[in-house]
């Protein structure tokens, strides 16, 4: 590679590389790319009609209160660990292995106490990772209303 092609060849590396970071969360140790779930029609939307998730992805789903939760799998196609953390970020509930919805009425998956956060992950990620009750969260590139 010629000398005056170097700085440009940087340049891309270092942008390639910026562009592939992105928001994240960290459970147990382990990371996770993610996306945001912050208003009314994201939060609807979901995972909805998605065929796969992989297995180092997630979405956070961000209330602006704390109040006890309630998903459905209505639209989903894939099989999720659906994950409750309080306004600490600690986690407080857990179900596991929630299944897509095939014909309605579809199953309510409530959380057990108040929740501010809800994680959803590849189903069998949490208990992969050994998570118990209690567990922190770390949210990294996370809208700014939620720090």
């Amino acid at each position: 590679m010629s000398k005056r092609f170097l700085p440009a060849a940087l340049l891309l590396l270092s942008l390639g590389a910026h562009a592939a970071t992105g928001p994240s969360v960290t459970l147990h140790g382990k990371q996770f790319s993610t996306e945001f779930a912050v208003d009314d029609a994201s939060r609807e939307l979901g995972l909805m009609n998605r065929t796969e998730l992989a297995a180092d992805h997630s979405m956070l789903f961000i209330f602006a209160d704390d109040q006890p939760r309630a998903f459905w799998m209505k639209n989903t196609l894939i099989p999720l660990d659906i994950l409750y953390f309080d306004k600490d970020r600690k986690l407080v509930s857990m179900q596991l292995n929630a299944q897509p919805c095939k014909a309605d009425p579809c199953a309510i998956y409530p959380s057990d106490g108040e929740a501010r956060y809800v994680l959803e992950l590849k189903a069998g990620t949490a208990g992969r990772l050994g998570l118990k009750l209690g567990e922190s969260l770390a949210v990294d590139g996370e809208p700014g209303t939620v720090r």
